[in-house]
């Protein structure tokens, strides 16, 4: 499963911040990094005063500031257009994202695309790559799901094609990553709940991917013991600054791991359903790991296995095979009980879906991620599991 070479590269934020309140912190770090910063944000952290407070923080540090507020849904390219042209109207020389993955997302792209030119999707598979350092970016963020305040990859959806745009360099490593677990205790128990399977499935697959290797593994594991142990806790107590201060680690470490191991199969179905239905990527993350992980079983037992034993409560022994069907159902208990629902559910018409399950796996296979899955499907086995989803029972 994993690679026989030696040697591996690890590449991470230049620097983290973590911590309770570490979101003071962002003024002091704004100003090593520019004169004038352009905010990208959305309307519900606007309405929390999250933009505002920055704004303020900035300001005792010197550093002006304007903001983007557009990022209304998973980020697609008009976002990356908009803001881009705010950044050069207003002559920003720094970037700083608040709030959840979409924001921390939109925020990768212009960053990039600002001193590299081009457009977004020019940069998918290192079609482009980027020379040029982009500029300076804090990502801040607000949910503990994504991890992407610590990962160099970016989602972006074409919307001429419906096509989620998977792109992964360097150059999209945030600059700074500040990660305050306070900001989360916002996060209803909804998006707690979906971004919180959002980073447990970027643990497992980082775990169970055909790329992963010592340096991720270690992260994988702690990831994977946190949320395991936290995600039920934040969900039904959202003041719970314990719980959520978990979570938040574990969503970094998670976020972490997959940029260094990749992701698998999950994340392969996932982006088209989002991009042709409009199911938030966490969502249809949770709806996709038992259906994933029961397809995988038989390749990867020893480290679902491994996932088992955090589930594991009593000093009874078990065999491999035990701990694997306990970490399956457990996951599958634990997304009954935050109310994860199946596609049909969610209220996508069968007929419309049924007739895009070919695109769906094309699209997926296309993005490179189920080649990284323990078990790697054929078309027809992907086209059977999207088929298997719509209707799972959890």
């Amino acid at each position: 499963m994993i690679q026989t070479t030696t040697i591996f590269k690890v590449h991470s934020p230049g620097t983290i911040v973590y911590g309770r309140d570490s979101f003071r912190e962002v003024g002091e770090y704004a100003r090593k990094l520019g004169a004038k910063a352009l905010i990208i944000s959305d309307p519900i952290m606007d309405g929390l005063g999250f933009v505002k407070q920055c704004m303020t923080l900035l300001k005792t540090h010197g550093v002006e500031a304007v903001s983007y507020l557009g990022v209304i849904t998973e980020p697609d390219d008009t976002y990356v257009a908009e803001g881009l042209d705010l950044l050069l109207t207003e002559g920003c020389d720094v970037i700083l994202s608040v709030g959840g993955g979409s924001c921390i997302d939109t925020a990768k792209a212009i960053a990039v695309v600002a001193t590299n030119g081009g457009y977004i999707g020019d940069y998918m598979k290192m079609a482009k790559v980027a020379e040029q350092p982009p500029i300076p970016h804090i990502a801040i963020p607000t949910t503990a799901g994504t991890g992407s305040e610590a990962t160099d990859a970016t989602v972006i959806t074409n919307i001429k094609t419906d096509v989620k745009m998977m792109i992964k360099q360097p150059a999209f490593m945030p600059t700074v990553a500040i990660v305050d677990p306070l900001l989360t205790i916002t996060s209803p128990p909804a998006i707690t709940a979906a971004t919180g399977i959002d980073a447990l499935s970027h643990a497992i697959e980082s775990y169970l991917s055909r790329l992963a290797h010592p340096y991720s593994n270690v992260l994988a594991l702690s990831a994977m013991d946190l949320i395991v142990h936290n995600i039920v806790r934040a969900y039904e107590q959202g003041d719970d600054v314990d719980a959520r201060e978990a979570m938040s680690l574990g969503s970094m470490q998670a976020g972490l791991s997959f940029s260094n191991a990749s992701v698998a199969l999950v994340h392969g179905m996932s982006r088209p359903i989002g991009a042709l239905f409009h199911v938030p990527h966490g969502i249809s993350n949770a709806m996709l790991l038992p259906v994933v992980l029961e397809y995988s079983k038989e390749a990867c037992i020893d480290r679902l296995a491994d996932l088992g034993q955090f589930f594991h409560k009593t000093t009874e022994s078990l065999s491999q095979e035990e701990l694997a069907h306990l970490a399956i159902m457990s996951i599958k208990e634990m997304c009954k009980h935050m109310k994860i629902g199946n596609l049909q559910q969610w209220g996508i018409e069968q007929q419309a879906y049924y007739e895009a399950i070919p695109k769906m796996a094309d699209d997926a296979l296309a993005s490179g991620s189920p080649a990284n899955n323990p078990k790697i499907p054929t078309k027809e086995e992907l086209m059977a599991l999207y088929k298997i989803a719509y209707t799972y029972t959890f």
